[in-house]
């Protein structure tokens, strides 16, 4: 949690609650230009309002034009689609669509679970150029929010700040000389923890099948390769230089091992089965309560 005496701008984006938690209460120049970081980021990508770029490629094939930010975002997916070998996918928005998670959050499925279209097959992302060849449903919400915290930590520190915490509802960067200490929601009851872990210098991000679910045991992480939500793994979290890279790959860990991610990331990580074991890395250095 953020230090004592510490001042807070909380504020609602991308669907999610924020709060960036500072020494000093944050001038309202810098404030405004925080919520125009995150309109800007929603304008692009999400897949929730018609107006945005990528809502464009779901009503016909054709390309658009990201933001300067979306290179680092395809290279992030491209590595973890390889790695997954495809269970992990920025075209699963057709698949959760399928299952009810869709635009107007009707949580009402469709039809039985559907497998997203192969991205080779039919999408061509180059840095900030994107190209569909029939419409498709794109989703960057596994790494999406993490890039955003770091988008919001460098206009920070553009601003000159340099102690700070950037919170997007859990996936959080901190940056100074006053590590803080988080606690590991338990993946079954939000109003207690499994744990904590001391955050320095870098970004913690998780992601739980809990958060979003519905219907009989549907809920928003699903397997690219069969479009249905991934079982065996309830909990994850990850800690690394960016929160965007931790992000992608809590995500990750729900469909492949996380040696596979290792040998490409500068990653720690703790996981949390549906049988209720905990695994984690070596250097994972956070604190389990018994």
């Amino acid at each position: 949690m953020p230090h004592p005496g510490w001042s807070t701008f909380s504020f609602d984006g991308i669907g999610t609650r924020w709060e960036i938690s500072t020494p000093d209460q944050l001038a309202p120049a810098l404030t405004g230009e925080l919520l125009g970081a995150v309109e800007g980021y929603d304008k692009a990508w999400s897949r929730f309002r018609p107006d945005s770029s990528v809502s464009a490629l779901s009503r016909a094939r054709g390309t658009i034009t990201l933001p300067p930010h979306a290179p680092a975002l395809q290279a992030l997916y491209s590595a973890l689609y390889r790695l997954s070998d495809g269970a992990m996918t920025p075209l699963i928005g057709s698949s959760l669509e399928t299952l009810g998670y869709d635009a107007g959050y009707t949580l009402i499925p469709s039809g039985p679970p559907q497998a997203p279209p192969r991205w080779e097959d039919v999408l061509e992302w180059t840095g900030s150029a994107m190209t569909a060849k029939e419409p498709l449903v794109l989703d960057i919400g596994a790494a999406g929010k993490g890039q955003l915290v770091d988008l919001l930590a460098e206009v920070l520190r553009q601003a000159g700040h340099r102690d700070f915490l950037v919170d997007g509802s859990g996936d959080m960067l901190h940056a100074g000389n006053h590590p803080v200490t988080v606690a590991l929601e338990h993946p079954y009851n939000p109003r207690q923890a499994i744990g904590t872990v001391e955050l320095d210098n870098q970004a913690l991000c998780a992601s739980a099948s809990n958060r979003r679910a519905w219907d009989d045991g549907l809920h928003h992480v699903l397997d690219g390769t069969t479009g249905k939500p991934v079982n065996t793994t309830v909990a994850t979290w990850t800690m690394a230089g960016s929160a965007m890279v931790a992000d992608g790959l809590a995500t990750a860990l729900f469909m492949m091992e996380a040696a596979a991610l290792e040998q490409e990331f500068d990653v720690e990580w703790l996981k949390v089965s549906s049988a209720g074991a905990a695994t984690f890395s070596a250097g994972f250095e956070g604190r389990l309560f018994t």
